[in-house]
Formats: structure tokens, C-alpha cells, sequence
């Protein structure tokens, strides 16, 4: 199991373009928490690991309960759609800004992060109005989330160190 494991974040990481930094990684996995078993997320979307969205990736091989490993190689390939969205859109920005941007995409879309006025102001490089954007992102199914309040200000923080 952790040989196919390692191979497959091989492959991940081959396939993929830019990675996501550990300081990225780690906020998501501490914004997301580790769940072995299904469950629901705030907006009721079936969920697993590390956030992975049954809706959006699929959940019909995943026999619960996982490990953490399991979670954190489906972390990972989950992640590569988000890191090539960024790396499209901003591939200058550092290492910290990269991170910071594929967390709020795992957490809204791709189609959030192209539409969104942190996007526009990062292709600006006005660093400091873009940080200021990802407080406005705190809301879900209508409702302005503690876990989100938080996650963004992790995110913003990660994006100015």
C-alpha cells in the first residue's frame, strides 16, 4: 500500500507542473482536518481525507475508513488541477503567493479564482490590495463561516510572507 502510495504521488508530481509548496500543504491539510470516514461538508457536499469533494473527483474506489496517507495521495492529486489553474493564470508569483492561491482554489474552484477581483489584482502585482481580497471569501451556502474567516487569514498571511 505505501510503495503504490509513493508512486502514485511520483506520478503526481511528474504530471503536474508547479507544486504547491509544504507551508501550502500544510495550511490546507490544517484548514481542511483529516477525516477516515465520509461525511458532509458545510454546504453538505460529501467529502473524505482531506477535503476531497466526492462531487467533483469521484469516491467510487474509496472504501472507508482511509489512513492519512491515503488522504494525503488523494491531497495530492486532487491538488494538481488547482496548482496547473494558478501556474495558468500568475506563473510569476513566489513560492508563498503560488501556495496561498492553490489553497482558495482547492477551497472555491478554478472558475472563483478567474473571476475574482484577487486575481485581477494580482495580475497587477498590487500585492498588498490582493492580500486585502481574500477576507471577502468567508462565505458558504449564504452564511459567513468561522472556518473560513480563518483559513483566509491564513491564506493572506501566507501570501505576504
Amino acid at each position: 500500500m505505501i510503495k503504490t502510495i509513493s508512486v502514485l504521488l511520483l506520478i503526481v508530481a511528474l504530471v503536474s507542473g508547479r507544486n504547491i509548496n509544504k507551508a501550502g500543504v500544510d495550511l490546507i491539510e490544517l484548514s481542511e482536518g483529516f477525516r477516515a470516514n465520509f461525511y458532509g461538508d458545510p454546504v453538505g457536499i460529501r467529502t473524505i481525507g482531506y477535503g476531497h469533494n466526492c462531487n467533483a473527483q469521484g469516491c467510487s474506489t474509496i472504501h472507508a475508513p482511509i489512513t492519512k496517507a491515503q488522504g494525503e495521495a488523494l491531497l495530492h492529486q486532487d491538488l494538481v488541477q488547482f496548482q496547473n489553474c494558478v501556474e495558468a493564470q500568475v506563473p510569476f508569483v513566489n513560492d508563498n503567493q503560488f501556495a496561498a492561491l492553490v489553497s482558495f482554489t482547492f477551497n472555491l474552484g478554478c472558475g472563483n479564482l478567474q473571476s475574482s477581483t484577487l486575481l485581477k489584482d494580482v495580475k497587477a502585482k498590487n500585492y498588498a490590495a490582493a492580500a486585502n481580497e481574500f477576507g471577502k471569501w468567508v462565505y458558504a451556502g449564504g452564511h459567513k463561516l468561522p472556518g473560513l474567516v480563518t483559513r483566509r487569514a491564513r491564506e493572506r498571511a501566507l501570501f505576504l510572507a
